[in-house]
């Protein structure tokens, strides 16, 4: 499940995880998590060399329940703090650098092929699931909405975690972090040639949730050509 910011990836995933009995993997959280320790370790985040070399040092640990997903960073739970603003300002620099890609893409497939290994499906969303980590999913979505219903919906969630915002400085922002995930050389944000494209902005999440559901039944549950 990839797509930019406010379309609905994360709140989807979670709910279509939960529906099938996969699991869940937030591979957004992972950047943020190695954002959140770059500052909290006072490193430049624009300086890519620094971020590179440390970009192995901190220790991340994700679970894939999708009613409760959590990360920790070197022992501490980060869920809620790489959720503000100060983390949100400055992840797309970060996830930018080469080194933090490589480890964390090696990461999630680690764990996508630890997860298929024991029998069990699995819900990854990010920006480059379906062309770099997983290009072989069976079922690769697109979702993506117009920029007033983006940014409506970010407003909101960071409100919800306490902290001020207005609609318009989160159009400014997802402006601002479309065109840096958009045009960055390693794994940008773009849509897999073979993922389904779906505008969310009309829909609610129930109405996103259907119609990725329909997606999977109609491509894992179609029947083997020759049979009855």
């Amino acid at each position: 499940m990839d797509g930019p910011s406010g379309s609905g990836k994360s709140s989807v995933s979670r709910e279509v995880a939960a529906t099938l009995g996969f699991r869940y993997l937030d591979t957004g959280a992972m950047y943020r998590a190695i954002t959140w320790w770059m500052l909290r370790e006072g490193v430049d985040v624009d300086d890519a060399e620094t971020v590179g070399a440390l970009a192995g040092k901190p220790e991340l640990l994700i679970g894939t329940d999708p009613t409760a997903p959590t990360i920790s960073v070197d022992g501490t739970d980060v869920s809620a703090p790489i959720r503000g603003r100060e983390v949100t300002g400055a992840v797309s620099a970060v996830s930018a650098v080469p080194a933090v890609r490589a480890r964390l893409v090696a990461m999630q497939q680690q764990i996508i092929a630890g997860t298929l290994e024991q029998g069990q499906g699995i819900v990854v969303e990010g920006r480059d699931i379906g062309t770099v980590v997983a290009p072989e999913a069976p079922v690769k979505m697109f979702l993506t909405a117009s920029a007033d219903a983006r940014a409506s919906r970010r407003t909101r969630e960071v409100l919800d975690t306490g902290e001020n915002a207005t609609v318009s400085e989160m159009h400014a922002d997802m402006a601002r972090r479309d065109r840096l995930d958009s045009s960055r050389a390693a794994s940008p944000l773009t849509q897999a040639p073979d993922a389904v494209l779906l505008d969310t902005t009309p829909l609610d999440k129930d109405g996103v949730v259907a119609a990725v559901l329909e997606q999977v039944r109609r491509t894992l549950l179609q029947p083997v050509s020759g049979t009855s």
